[in-house]
């Protein structure tokens, strides 16, 4: 697994196995969060595939699809609840990280997080986020 660590509470990956679950609950994560459509690509393991290996070792699952098409305030508001119910570390995954990363960002912002801070954690994770930072400054209110 390629793990990149935003912040405490949240890490986003690539594309994670059923197998990867057990380490995952090893690793103190206590919900995965699926951003990525099934049959996306070939090959890719189906979220009800995930969702039960994340349930059998213990970890909370949710599945907030996003397409390449953008995203929509149901899907930010569905990852704000998702964190808010974790009780501990997030893994959240797509194809690559970075519709996770963006996803987060924008449920952060709708909390009122700190655009500032919430583009900074991004980017020390990997992730240039600052083409989405005018909608950052829009739903945290600092706009």
């Amino acid at each position: 697994m390629n793990l990149r660590r935003v912040d405490d509470s949240i890490s986003v990956a690539p594309q994670i196995a059923a197998e990867d679950m057990a380490l995952l609950a090893e690793q103190g994560f206590s919900y995965v969060i699926n951003n990525r459509p099934d049959e996306e690509e070939m090959g890719q393991p189906g979220g009800d595939t995930i969702r039960a290996a994340a349930e059998a070792a213990g970890l909370g699952y949710a599945a907030i699809p996003v397409t390449h098409a953008g995203f929509s305030s149901a899907q930010v508001e569905a990852m704000a609840a998702a964190l808010a119910e974790a009780k501990g570390p997030v893994l959240a995954y797509c194809r690559s990280g970075t519709r996770s990363c963006n996803l987060w960002a924008l449920a952060e912002a709708s909390n009122g997080g700190d655009p500032a801070e919430i583009t900074a954690k991004a980017a020390q994770a990997g992730y240039d986020i600052s083409g989405i930072r005018p909608l950052l400054d829009q739903l945290s209110g600092k706009a």
